[in-house]
């Protein structure tokens, strides 16, 4: 009796427990989540010294890679360089003295003049080596086009266009017109050509390789313009937006003569060595005042700057 009690028990709580089972697959009846979360402990790195390295010199990674049968790979110190602009300016061209000054019917400006013509036969042969690369190069038509990308080049500085600044002076002259720019406010205009610029020197180097070659033309322009610069509190620090000044410079255009898409952009400027000194930048400089209490007033007529004390020093 008690026998068949308990497989009639047995046989209702399977029956049972398979019935649950159905219906909570067909209902999607899930339990809830455990009570307790599992917490992961720190892992904590711990690389035992070896045994007596101490005393051990470090030998050389490459002898122990070959002894292990290890493929060492070669390291290349090698720096990479920009083969789209070159990287000066080639036989630059010495303007002669008193350029803009003397009269060509003056004595002195005679013998400049023939200097000049007796200097522009290896300005011919390069003349000839670009047109056969660039067939619409004239030396009539290209100094209007030389002086409309110094003005495009230098509004383009003003008003911080870096795109478009970068389309009309090359890799080498971006830098150099960059540089100490930052948190300074430059206003710069081109007011109007004293003397139609002109075309005074020609060069057609290479670099590299024998066939890489680059087209270098110097143009004479002069001209009045306008600068003014501002440091970050808005003080000026030179020039004036008001005063024209002339300005007599050598800008060198230069073109990758292989590459068919490179253009004529800014490459350099010649600065004679008979040139008028720069005018000086006046600088904010903050000077220390005195040390106030709270309840005290900075009287600025009353007060002396100290002067440092004299400190004797060598070269």
């Amino acid at each position: 009796m008690a026998t068949s009690m308990t497989r009639t028990f047995g046989a209702l709580r399977s029956v049972t427990c398979s019935s649950l089972k159905n219906a909570e697959l067909a209902l999607d009846v899930r339990h809830p989540g455990p009570l307790f979360l599992p917490v992961r402990t720190k892992k904590r790195y711990f690389i035992p010294p070896a045994v007596g390295l101490k005393g051990k010199k470090e030998e050389n990674p490459e002898t122990k890679a070959q002894a292990a049968g290890i493929v060492f790979r070669q390291q290349y110190f090698e720096r990479p360089i920009n083969i789209a602009c070159s990287a000066g300016v080639f036989d630059p061209y010495i303007p002669p003295e008193g350029d803009a000054r003397l009269s060509t019917l003056s004595k002195e400006g005679l013998k400049q003049r023939t200097e000049q013509i007796r200097q522009s036969a290896t300005s011919q042969l390069a003349i000839r080596k670009i047109k056969e690369h660039d067939s619409e190069f004239s030396t009539k038509t290209f100094a209007e086009q030389a002086q409309e990308i110094f003005v495009e080049a230098h509004n383009a500085l003003t008003h911080f266009n870096r795109e478009k600044l970068h389309s009309l002076v090359t890799e080498r002259c971006y830098p150099e017109m960059t540089k100490g720019n930052r948190y300074k406010t430059i206003r710069w205009r081109f007011v109007e050509s004293l003397e139609p610029p002109r075309v005074v020197h020609a060069r057609c180097p290479d670099m590299v390789t024998k066939g890489n070659l680059y087209g270098q033309v110097t143009v004479r322009m002069h001209s009045k313009q306008t600068i003014a610069i501002y440091d970050r509190f808005g003080r000026l620090m030179l020039g004036s937006e008001e005063q024209p000044k002339d300005v007599l410079e050598y800008l060198v255009i230069e073109r990758h003569l292989i590459n068919p898409y490179s253009r004529w952009r800014l490459h350099g400027k010649i600065v004679p060595s008979w040139a008028p000194p720069k005018d000086p930048v006046i600088k904010t400089v903050a000077i220390p005042g005195p040390e106030l209490n709270p309840w005290e007033e900075y009287d600025a007529l009353n007060y002396k700057v100290p002067k440092p004390a004299s400190v004797q020093w060598n070269k």
